[in-house]
């Protein structure tokens, strides 16, 4: 069942690079996704699995480069109304940094920072988008926030989209509780969010991609010139995920079911619409790829829609991807 406004749901992401003809063989290589020129605006590239679209691809706007933006993904939720969103953030200590805009042909989105430093995007779709929480292999199947208070985050985050708590699992004395959470009425968590250790230095989005084989991606990542910050690793159930970088240092990790689970290799969870092209979202300030291991089991994926903007970092953990590291 389709709905215009999937709330609470990932519908798009967006990698912001220095440079993306650069970067763009690296994920079609290591991935397998196939890299397109957006027929609005040539510009702006899709990564595309199968004929379907998965994520943008941008160059860093020059105004994030000068506040020392590094090459990041970007993650965006669906709500309902953009405007009303990005007021109630701010008024809990969020920071904006691309005002709400409309991009033709795709929606109206607006890039955050909340509280604590992780930027985030917040889009609602101008197209109907699929309602489902099933995960499809080519696209991102959990989110993970590393922070400094995940229980202020949780706070922020359920009140702004209505998440839900899920399932919480202790990963012992060091790294404390990593918490799940689902959308309002979800069939499945979303992703997770703990306390990021003392090496990481800033709160960060991690989005996942659910691959085949985390391990064969792993191996191409290295043969590719990328970076294995951890993993491959098993995670509770038998999932199987990787924490990477790409060659230009932009933070992203994979994660691939359990044999017996593995999910068929095509199908795409809601035929999304044509991303949108390049707004310049500002980002925060340095933003270095976190390592540490999420705490469990991957999660399964959530759908998406699609803008264009500002990225970010994270990472999965328990039941959804998850480990956490050391």
């Amino acid at each position: 069942m389709a709905n215009a406004v999937p709330r609470g749901r990932f519908v798009w992401h967006e990698l912001l690079t220095t440079d993306p003809s650069a970067v763009a063989p690296f994920y079609e290589k290591v991935i397998g996704w196939k890299v397109t020129s957006w027929e609005h605006d040539p510009s702006y590239r899709i990564f595309n699995w199968h004929g379907m679209p998965m994520a943008g691809l941008m160059a860093l706007p020059e105004e994030a480069r000068q506040m020392g933006a590094p090459p990041h993904w970007l993650s965006y939720v669906g709500v309902p109304d953009v405007d009303a969103t990005v007021r109630q953030a701010t008024g809990q200590g969020a920071r904006t940094y691309a005002e709400p805009m409309d991009i033709p042909n795709v929606g109206r989105i607006a890039v955050l920072a909340d509280p604590q430093g992780a930027t985030f995007a917040v889009y609602r779709p101008s197209m109907p988008s699929s309602d489902s929480d099933d995960m499809a292999a080519g696209d991102f199947s959990w989110h993970e926030l590393m922070t400094d208070d995940w229980q202020t985050a949780w706070d922020f985050y359920r009140g702004l989209f209505g998440w839900e708590f899920d399932s919480e699992f202790d990963m012992g004395p060091e790294m404390g509780t990593y918490w799940m959470f689902k959308r309002a009425g979800g069939s499945r968590p979303l992703g997770g969010m703990f306390n990021k250790p003392p090496e990481v230095p800033v709160a960060n989005w991690v989005p996942y991609i659910h691959v085949g084989s985390a391990d064969r991606v792993t191996d191409l990542v290295r043969l590719n010139h990328g970076v294995v910050m951890n993993g491959p690793m098993e995670v509770p159930g038998g999932d199987r995920i990787s924490q990477l970088m790409d060659p230009l240092g932009a933070a992203f990790a994979v994660h691939s079911l359990a044999p017996k689970a593995a999910a068929k290799p095509k199908a795409k969870a809601a035929a999304p619409k044509t991303p949108a092209k390049k707004p310049a979202a500002k980002k925060p300030a340095a933003k270095k790829a976190a390592k540490k291991k999420p705490a469990r089991k991957p999660a399964k994926k959530a759908a998406k829609g699609k803008p264009v903007k500002k990225a970010a970092k994270g990472r999965p953990a328990k039941k959804g991807p998850a480990k956490k590291r050391r």
